[in-house]
């Protein structure tokens, strides 16, 4: 069981650390380069996904105050799909886009 907290945790920092570039700096990683439109909203979803993937491993080492099961895993479900959301919309295309270069 401990590897499935160590791989959550170490997958978890490595995405907050992309959502931290994209904020700071507007980078993103070569491979969504070409689909992401909007890298700040890009960063705070990668930001919210990697809490996601973050806070089981830490409630797994009693880091965290004692809460509900249900309550971390709805809490948990909610920032996953938040997060998701977030990347979504920043692979959308702007809506200031300009209607004649694509007739």
């Amino acid at each position: 069981m401990g590897w499935v907290v160590g791989t959550g945790a170490v997958m978890g920092l490595l995405v907050i650390t992309l959502g931290v570039a994209a904020l700071r700096t507007g980078w993103v990683l070569p491979v969504s380069r070409r689909h992401v439109t909007r890298p700040r909203l890009y960063g705070a979803g990668a930001l919210v996904l990697g809490a996601s993937l973050l806070l089981p491993g830490l409630s797994a080492l009693r880091l965290l105050p004692g809460v509900s099961e249900e309550t971390r895993l709805l809490g948990g479900t909610g920032l996953l799909l938040a997060g998701l959301l977030l990347l979504l919309v920043s692979q959308l295309s702007p809506l200031h886009r300009d209607r004649r270069s694509t007739l």
